[in-house]
Formats: C-alpha cells, sequence, structure tokens
C-alpha cells in the first residue's frame, strides 16, 4: 500500500529545553552531504525546500564529509545569504580525524580542550560563512576532558556572540548532568531506533526527562537496515512496523518517526537524505499517535520478547 501525504504537510517546532534553543521537530542532517551529487545552486534549493517543509534546523560537524561538508553548506549560504536569518546551524567538534585535510593529525582521538573547542567553532564560522553558530555539541565524551574548562570556553563562545546555545553527543546521563551543573545544556544528540534501544533503558532519556530537556536522535532509521537487513531480528521488526503503517496508511518511515517522538523526552529525530521527499515522510511523523497497542507492538518486535 502506498500512502499519500497530506498537502498542507509542515513541521512543528520545539524547544529543546526552557530558555533554549527552538528547533523544528525534524532536523536536517548533513553528514552525508558530500556524497549528494548536489551543485551550489542544488544546495540552494534542497535548504529552499526544507525551509518550505518547516524543516529549518541543520545538523553538521566539523568533521563531516572529511572536513568539507560545512564548506558545501557555506557555499550555498553565500549564494544566498537571506537563508541564514531562516534556519538553524547546528554543528559538533571534539574529534580529530586523521585527513589530508589535517595533515597535523598523525592519529584519531578526542579533543575538548578550550583551545580546540574555540579553535573548530572559528573555523565552522568561516566555512558556514555565518558569524554565529545557534547550537554547538561537543561530538563524543572524551576521556581527558575536564568539564570545568568546556564550561569556561562555552561562556566564552556565548559572550563573544558566537554561539548561542550548547549541548553534548553520545554522553552518559553522569556526564551529561556533571556538565549541565557548571553551564546550561539544550541537548544530548545520541543514536536511538527500534533497532537501538539502549537510551530507553540506560537512564539517558529519563534523566533528560527528568530536566526537561529533549534529546536528538541520530540514526532514526538505524542507517537504512530498518529498509533491507536480513537479520531475522530486523526482518520480524520491519513486518510488524509494516503492517501498523497499511492499517494506519501512513508511510512505514513516517510510522518510525511517530513511535520515536512519541517519548515523553520529546526527542527530535534527525534525517540523512539529500531527498526532500524522505525529509517529508520524516515530518508526517509529526502528525499522528500510535495506539499504546501499536506502540508496544514495536517495542516488542525490537527486543524480541514481551514487557514484564
Amino acid at each position: 500500500m502506498t500512502a499519500t501525504l497530506p498537502a498542507d504537510l509542515f513541521c512543528p517546532r520545539v524547544s529543546t529545553r526552557p530558555h533554549g534553543p527552538e528547533l523544528s521537530r525534524i532536523v536536517a542532517g548533513m553528514w552525508r552531504m558530500g556524497e549528494w551529487g548536489m551543485s551550489a545552486e542544488q544546495r540552494v534549493a534542497f535548504i529552499e525546500q526544507c525551509i518550505a517543509l518547516g524543516v529549518t534546523s541543520f545538523d553538521h560537524a566539523d568533521i563531516y564529509g572529511n572536513y568539507g561538508v560545512e564548506g558545501l553548506f557555506g557555499e550555498a549560504l553565500r549564494l544566498q545569504p537571506s537563508l541564514r536569518d531562516r534556519i538553524e546551524l547546528i554543528s559538533k567538534c571534539g574529534i580529530k580525524l586523521v585527513s589530508a585535510q589535517r595533515p597535523q593529525h598523525s592519529i584519531q582521538h578526542y579533543d575538548t580542550s578550550a583551545a580546540h573547542i574555540v579553535a573548530s567553532v572559528e573555523q565552522s564560522l568561516r566555512q558556514l560563512h555565518t558569524d554565529r553558530l545557534d547550537l554547538l555539541l561537543i561530538h563524543r565524551p572524551d576521556p581527558l576532558m575536564e568539564f570545568d574548562e568546556i564550561a569556561a570556553a562555552f561562556a566564552a563562545l556565548r559572550q563573544a556572540g558566537k554561539v548561542r546555545h550548547f549541548g553534548v553527543s553520545n554522553f552518559s546521563r553522569h556526564q551529561f548532568e556533571s556538565l549541565n551543573r557548571r553551564i546550561e545544556l539544550a541537548t544530548n544528540q545520541v543514536e536511538f531506533s527500534p533497532l537501538h534501544t539502549t537510551p530507553m533503558f540506560d537512564q539517558t532519556f529519563d534523566g533528560l526527562q527528568d530536566l526537561d530537556v529533549a534529546p536528538m536522535i541520530w540514526s532514526p532509521l538505524a542507517g537504512g537496515r530498518l529498509f533491507a537487513s536480513s537479520d531475522d531480528n530486523a526482518d520480524h521488526l520491519r513486518l510488524v512496523i509494516k503492517g501498523i503503517a497499511d492499517a494506519l496508511n501512513q508511510p512505514f518511515a513516517s510510522v518510525v518517526f511517530a513511535w520515536i517522538m512519541q517519548l515523553p523526552c520529546r526527542p527530535v529525530p534527525l534525517t540523512g537524505t539529500g531527498r526532500i521527499e524522505a525529509i517529508a515522510v520524516a515530518v508526517a511523523g509529526t502528525r499522528f499517535t500510535l495506539s499504546r497497542g501499536d506502540w508496544f507492538a514495536i517495542l516488542r518486535a525490537a527486543r524480541g520478547h514481551e514487557v514484564a
């Protein structure tokens, strides 16, 4: 069955915490933009199409595309500067890749020193052709990270007007709360999907809900494994989701996004596609909720057993 998307499809907005940044409920992830084969003009058109759907938040990292994606996006903003005030720019720092673009890096490692955070932000601003980031995340927890040093770097960047809000990615509950005690964090971006439910059971989501902070979600479709994995568990899960999607006359992926967004911690999922049709399907997931029976049917298929 092929579901038809509503003509008036438009993405709602969400504040990730009180006095925090307001983002579109679906965020356009830019990780693979370098693989989309778009000209600068096509990138402008893609951004405009996202905005027309209400998807105004764009997720970057300094390392994406071998340190190249921010520059590709920045070319679009340079061609059409008026786009900048209509969108929210999110980026991440803290990972140093071994790359021809960074010949001084001899080993892949983390760096959450104040000097690196500030230098990364300044480089991202140049690449993106902008004077500020709306949200900056520490990409991964660093065994050598000093919470006080990170908080001081964040405060200095805010004072300079270079970053408006701050958050983290892939942090545990304790790591998030430790840094959040020093400076207010707007989100923790973590992996979550029906094939990766760990944050629902390791207190990550519980802790964020307790603080009224919405997580951002990367890989909500499990990197495509929900569509094509040959794993027996994924095959069964796919059939369960498809049955629910057919019964509701909704696209398969819309049901997955709806399942994620139904959690009370208010998850904000990322897409990973350059196809505006696929982004529209994600937005469609904001338009309906699942019955508790359907929601738990997906959880049961995901975990392979009933709840106790």
